[in-house]
């Protein structure tokens, strides 16, 4: 033992209590006989971090008004501020997990059973999308079966009433009816004016009369987180079908062929399992699409109807942004029906213009063609024009207008030149885009810049189309037709009669009118 006391540098005793252990006994920690001088405001302190667990955030205690409550209130000023600091530091973390500890059977959920067609949840989610190489944010629509799990999404540039209902009638449309029970909704601006005490709401106009049209009723969840519970499945679906779907970004040219997009996605789908059910979503959807509610006859109209006045420059205003219209109706009131992602102008029941809706205050939409008539008379407003410039963005006036621009300003100088163009311009509304790009081509090859050459090669171009086959040679064949080549009769083909040529042709008649007789050039 002296031995290995010797060799470890260690004291007989530690030898002789590892010989007869093989674990070392446990460190006996000394008694605190000292009395803490903070110990008498440590109740004081822990109440008043106690009421912070239910005080508004940026009203709980700081460090600072602990040790000046401490101080006025309970006449306690023993403890220094670092003194106070470090109990408040340890302490607080302690009494938040002593306080979820005791609401942890608050906290749990309780599974829930539906009936097939009976119900149905709605939300929204902000998605962000590459529209026509601009990022924007937009806004996920989901409408979700609670029975099935069968859900129809739709992607719109905001979250406005038009786009809400909007959003219904489409997937009302894939399911081919309306549930029978009730849908329900968040406290959503679209849908709910005011939130009143308990469920109880006051709906909006428009809203209680699209309920009413499609027969069903609405169940408004609490305010708050509580509230999101009761909907967790749309509140699940929705982000489970950004992160799977719509990842990456998607780049698209307009949101209806991103919605195309995610309608295909919905119908495959069908195929997907929801976690814990042995069924598709598919197959229960087969046994809920007939317990639905029928559809009405008519499909509701969501747009709203407008009747703004288009002002000199030839735009009309609709909440707080801009878009052009005709310059023939300058000064006019005009019917502008909003929709969900789009907007409509009519005069009369025929539609004049037609743009994407905007949601950014200020911005514009301009058409190069409503101001052509303007740029008739003011051509020297055409290069700096903002439809121009949209124009140039959206690819349709392109590198071959300009060139042939640029020959007629050369040809004609810069007033007539642009005239020339606008002539050009203006034949689009009659002629298809490539019919019109095929003339300025073929005119600027033959060296000329004459919008009346651009005319007759594009009306050319428009009428270059393969001829239409009637008779094929295997029809003349089977029906064995060897007609005279002089023989006017007509030809019966497999029922049908063909007339000849010789036959369609109506012979001129005589002429038995006596010759004019011309006076003498003496007689006068």
């Amino acid at each position: 033992m002296r031995e290995l006391a010797r060799r470890y540098g260690v004291h007989r005793r530690t030898v002789r209590a590892a010989l007869e252990a093989a674990a070392p006994p446990p460190r006996k920690k000394p008694a605190k006989t000292r009395v803490l001088i903070l110990e008498p405001a440590m109740g004081w302190i822990d109440a008043m971090l106690r009421e912070d667990l239910s005080a508004p955030r940026k009203q709980r205690h700081t460090m600072q008004r602990i040790y000046d409550r401490l101080q006025v209130e309970y006449d306690f000023n023993l403890a220094s501020y670092s003194t106070i600091c470090n109990y408040v530091n340890q302490r607080r973390p302690q009494i938040l997990a002593e306080a979820r500890e005791g609401r942890v059977h608050l906290e749990g959920t309780v599974p829930q059973v539906h009936e097939p067609g009976a119900e149905a949840e709605v939300d929204f989610a902000d998605v962000w999308v590459r529209l026509a190489g601009e990022p924007v944010q937009c806004h996920l629509f989901t409408l979700r079966l609670s029975y099935s799990g069968k859900a129809v999404h739709r992607v719109y540039v905001s979250e406005s009433q038009e786009a809400f209902m909007q959003g219904h009638v489409e997937a009302f449309q894939v399911f081919g009816g309306v549930p029978t029970r009730h849908i329900r909704y968040d406290n959503l601006k679209p849908a709910v004016n005011r939130v009143c005490f308990g469920r109880t709401r006051v709906e909006s106009q428009m809203w209680t009369t699209f309920r009413s049209h499609y027969g069903f009723d609405a169940f408004y969840c609490m305010p708050g987180q509580e509230g999101a519970h009761e909907k967790g499945g749309v509140e699940h679906e929705g982000g489970r079908f950004r992160r799977t779907h719509l990842v990456p970004v998607p780049e698209v040219e307009t949101l209806d062929e991103l919605n195309e997009r995610i309608a295909a996605i919905d119908k495959a789908e069908d195929n997907r399992h929801v976690h814990g059910r042995p069924t598709s979503i598919g197959f229960d959807f087969a046994t809920e699409q007939d317990l639905l509610a029928p559809l009405p006859d008519d499909e509701f109209d969501c747009g709203i109807t407008l009747t703004p006045t288009v002002r000199r420059d030839s735009r009309i205003v609709v909440r707080q942004s801009y878009y052009s219209v005709p310059a023939r109706f300058i000064g006019r009131q005009v019917r502008v029906s909003l929709r969900a992602n789009e907007l409509l102008v009519f005069d009369r029941n025929r539609i004049v213009a037609r743009h994407p809706r905007l949601t950014r205050r200020y911005h514009y939409r301009d058409e190069l063609d409503h101001y052509l008539e303007v740029l008739l008379v003011r051509p020297g407003a055409l290069a700096g024009s903002t439809g121009l410039a949209q124009a140039r963005e959206a690819g349709t006036f392109t590198a071959t207008h300009d060139a042939f621009w640029a020959a007629a300003r050369t040809a004609h100088g810069d007033a007539a030149g642009s005239r020339a163009l606008i002539e050009v311009l203006l034949l689009h509304r009659r002629m298809s885009h490539e019919a019109v790009l095929a003339g300025i081509t073929a005119a600027l090859q033959a060296g000329s810049s004459s919008p009346e050459l651009v005319a007759i090669e594009a009306r050319k171009a428009d009428r270059a189309v393969e001829p239409e086959v009637l008779l094929t040679d295997e029809d003349v064949a089977e029906a064995d037709l060897n007609p005279a080549p002089d023989d006017g009769g007509d030809l019966d083909v497999g029922g049908a009669t063909v007339i000849t040529l010789p036959t369609r042709r109506t012979p001129i008649p005589e002429d038995t009118r006596p010759r004019p007789q011309w006076p003498s050039m003496t007689s006068c």
